[in-house]
């Protein structure tokens, strides 16, 4: 994740795919033009890095020129395109191909075509690193296209952010959702999680997902993907990681305003924890930290069996199966534990003492990030 002044920019397009896109670019338009000597003509500022890529990679020679236009005020689009550099050579018969880093409204594009208009040139090409199709507003032919890319605002490789980005070696996308707050919640049996979970989420405003519940749900009011997980749980099989990611993402689009999430439950694997990265990557947002309560097992026993005897719960009032329980969680958690350290992610908090020193112990955790 990148921020630049006060936006967050998240990984897009990286220098291989970047590369590989020019020199398909190089190897379209030298194929076209064979032995004929062009003019590339390439866009300030943010054609720059593309311009000098693509002529190093071009077979034969060529002539370079540039051209500056600013059309650009912070993250929009100005009507206003102002010729703040122009041609100093006859252009005359010659074969002009326009290399611009993105083409999107068309505006720039348009301001090219009139320049050009009275130069005399032999053909008039287009070519364009990036293309948002859905932005695009004129009718000008693009010769030959690069990448095609969505309708988000992107830096990098000669992009830039109100000054900054430009010299990025790959793209980067605005994060639409600029502060969310996610969290995997762990804690073995016993340690309170449920409790703390409904504490950090009326303090922090965070929506609570519990996989247990969301279950639950589906399942009781026999929604497609409820009836689909009991047929796996019918036949005493474990439920497809897809189909437990399509629940969680139903919970979190019918939350699109959340200030973030507590994620309960899940993930239990680590192609699980990669799935909810995904889902989460695909709402421009990302899991923030793993918590986890960190108990003896002595004092959890000890909490259960007490638990046991109000909770009618039968997995509360044996010890040999609440010991079993809490080695299975450890057992599933120390995968987790791993993924999560490794991006700098995991949080052991002690989860022993009164609710409300527990809560502030995770309070700070959550303030930090």
């Amino acid at each position: 994740m990148l921020k630049l002044h006060d936006l967050h920019f998240k990984p897009f397009i990286n220098t291989k795919e970047l590369d590989a896109a020019v020199q398909n670019m190089v190897d379209a338009i030298s194929k076209d033009l064979k032995d004929e000597m062009p003019v590339f003509v390439g866009i300030l500022n943010g054609s720059f890095m593309f311009v000098s890529d693509f002529v190093k990679k071009y077979p034969h020679p060529c002539e370079v020129t540039f051209i500056k236009l600013a059309s650009y005020e912070g993250l929009k689009s100005s009507e206003d395109i102002q010729r703040l550099i122009g041609l100093t050579q006859d252009l005359t018969g010659r074969t002009v191909v326009i290399l611009e880093d993105i083409i999107d409204s068309g505006n720039t594009l348009a301001e090219v075509h009139r320049i050009f208009k009275n130069e005399n040139v032999k053909q008039l090409l287009i070519a364009t690193l990036f293309y948002k199709p859905e932005a695009y507003k004129k009718d000008f032919k693009l010769h030959y296209v690069g990448i095609e890319i969505p309708d988000k605002f992107i830096v990098g490789y000669g992009l830039d952010y109100n000054g900054l980005g430009r010299d990025l070696p790959e793209i980067y996308q605005l994060k639409t959702t600029q502060h969310m707050t996610n969290i995997v919640l762990f804690g073995p049996p016993g340690a309170g999680k449920g409790t703390q979970a409904n504490f950090l989420k009326e303090k922090y405003d965070l929506v609570h997902i519990s996989t247990g519940d969301v279950f639950r749900y589906n399942i009781k009011n026999e929604t497609a993907l409820g009836m689909l997980a009991k047929s796996y749980m019918d036949k005493g099989q474990l439920v497809p990681d897809q189909v437990t990611i399509d629940m969680l993402n139903k919970e979190v689009e019918k939350n699109t305003d959340a200030k973030g999430f507590i994620f309960d439950g899940f993930p239990r694997t680590d192609a699980q924890a990669k799935a909810l990265d995904e889902l989460m990557d695909s709402k421009d947002s990302q899991i923030n930290a793993m918590i986890a309560l960190e108990v003896d097992d002595e004092v959890l026993v000890k909490r259960l069996l007490e638990r046991g005897k109000t909770s009618g719960r039968p997995d509360d009032a044996d010890e040999t199966i609440i010991r079993n329980r809490i080695t299975e969680y450890y057992s599933k958690t120390a995968i987790l534990k791993n993924y999560y350290s490794d991006q700098n992610k995991y949080f052991g908090v002690d989860g022993v003492g009164s609710i409300e020193e527990i809560t502030e112990r995770l309070s700070k955790v959550i303030d930090k990030i």
